[in-house]
């Protein structure tokens, strides 16, 4: 495997692969990073990873993971929550580049309460270079989903990257609709999203580079599966649920699907 960096550089990280679940043996804890529509191929070994005492430190996008995984049978009691900000593509096989300055990742106890076993995760992510935490916050995983979600959606309509779309005037609309309707979805959950949010939200995006995609397009332009389903679609479920109305997640979520 080689990480490529366009700041550091080319780099040959020491890994360790098997194709075999039984070769897998207990371990502190196991990250989970897989696309989300992945989740149901990796379960069987998730679960054996679970089953010999293993954390699982699952770093998928959306906000149903620890759900999903449930209902694969991995026992939530092995299950911690996860997430991570961080641009990387998979250029060639074997080949991943990172095009973000930024590696965050946070980690904590689904109920929210403190633990040795998150703290020692954190520190070992710390260890590793990432700019990581343990958090006692659910809030934090919305707080991305409301920025994944929004962007997906309007780069995603869009065919776009980042820079043309908020530079022009009905490209940022579209983009402060797609974020407001997350936040108001997020709200009518009971999360407790920050006053301000979607300003918030516009100002990561103002200084995001004019060339960045989310993965979301780079996996639609590629003609394969994509997130669609747990970014705009899960936005639009759960705002028929609620009974508040999201039209931009909406029609990606039904345009889009027409894509693959």
């Amino acid at each position: 495997m080689t990480a490529t960096d366009r700041a550091e550089g080319a780099f040959r990280p020491r890994v360790t692969a098997t194709d075999r679940a039984e070769a897998l043996g207990p371990a502190d804890f196991a990250i989970l990073a897989v696309k989300s529509y992945s989740l149901v191929d990796i379960a069987p070994i998730v679960r054996r990873c679970a089953q010999q005492g293993t954390t699982v430190v699952p770093l998928l996008n959306g906000v149903e993971t620890a759900q999903r995984l449930e209902q694969l049978d991995v026992p939530p009691v092995a299950v911690i929550g996860g997430l991570t900000t961080v641009s990387a593509v998979r250029i060639a096989p074997g080949v991943v580049e990172r095009r973000s300055a930024f590696q965050v990742v946070v980690v904590g106890e689904l109920d929210g309460r403190t633990s040795d076993r998150v703290d020692r995760i954190a520190g070992a992510f710390r260890d590793a270079g990432a700019d990581a935490r343990a958090s006692d916050r659910i809030e934090v995983a919305w707080q991305k989903f409301v920025f994944l979600a929004g962007v997906a959606a309007a780069c995603g309509l869009a065919r776009s990257p980042i820079g043309p779309l908020r530079a022009a005037p009905l490209g940022r609309h579209l983009l402060q609709r797609a974020i407001e309707e997350v936040v108001a979805v997020a709200r009518a959950r009971g999360i407790a999203l920050p006053d301000g949010e979607v300003a918030r939200v516009m100002g990561v995006i103002d200084g995001l580079p004019p060339g960045m995609k989310p993965s979301f397009l780079v996996d639609l332009e590629a003609g394969g599966p994509t997130e669609l389903e747990i970014l705009s679609g899960a936005v639009s479920r759960f705002a028929e649920e609620a009974g508040i109305s999201t039209p931009i997640h909406d029609t990606a979520a039904a345009a889009l699907a027409q894509i693959n």
